[in-house]
């Protein structure tokens, strides 16, 4: 495997690694993922694209919704966390892409889900991100973005937090330790904040909930 150029490909990298082992700690990011699907509440009608979608935990939590979307994509820079992903219901699928190069029209998709991504990446490339996400929404199109946050909590406060502090400073940004606020980025990427949410079940997770502008 040659050596990542990017930030963003060296997100995938690491994901290429990791993937046999991604979907164990997939327990701690459900109660995020499922605030997200709530918070961006797709129709049966529109079409679902969510970004870095790893081994397709937010799709298998959606297939699972009563009036789930007859349209859903899932993206990600990693074909072995890809090809780890279940079986989708028929109209869904899966490719192979970058998130700064989304391989969809302009205004093609109504709902776009990102979780897990933006806090992997440096300002350049969370922008670069967001931009492509206000790109391929219709207008009035909504987007969910989940982020990493410190724990919470007086044993979170105590005890994780400081950990996680420490792991960011020594590992840096994309190490996947650094919580991220992306809230004052949304605006130049073409995306306007309407809800938050906090959860603090498994990692403590901030969700997003915007709209192309």
């Amino acid at each position: 495997m040659s050596a990542p150029d990017s930030t963003l490909s060296t997100a995938a990298w690491a994901s290429t690694a990791t993937a046999r082992f991604y979907d164990v700690q997939l327990t701690l990011e459900r109660a995020a993922l499922n605030a997200s699907i709530e918070l961006v509440a797709p129709h049966r009608d529109e079409l679902v694209l969510d970004l870095a979608t790893g081994t397709g935990a937010l799709l298998r939590l959606l297939a699972g919704r009563p009036g789930r979307p007859s349209r859903a994509v899932g993206i990600d820079a990693s074909a072995a966390m890809l090809s780890r992903a279940p079986a989708l219901p028929e109209g869904w699928c899966l490719i192979n892409a970058d998130a700064r190069r989304i391989p969809l029209g302009d205004a093609s998709v109504d709902v776009v889900t990102c979780a897990y991504l933006l806090h992997l990446l440096d300002e350049h490339e969370r922008q670069a991100v967001l931009s492509e996400i206000a790109r391929v929404l219709r207008p009035r199109g909504r987007a969910v973005l989940v982020t990493l946050l410190e724990p919470r909590g007086p044993v979170g406060r105590s005890l994780l937090a400081p950990a996680q502090r420490t792991l960011c400073r020594v590992f840096g940004a994309g190490s996947g330790w650094c919580a991220l606020d992306p809230s004052g980025e949304l605006v130049s990427a073409g995306l306007c904040l309407r809800r938050r949410r906090v959860c603090t079940r498994g990692y403590a997770s901030l969700c997003l909930l915007t709209e192309r502008a």
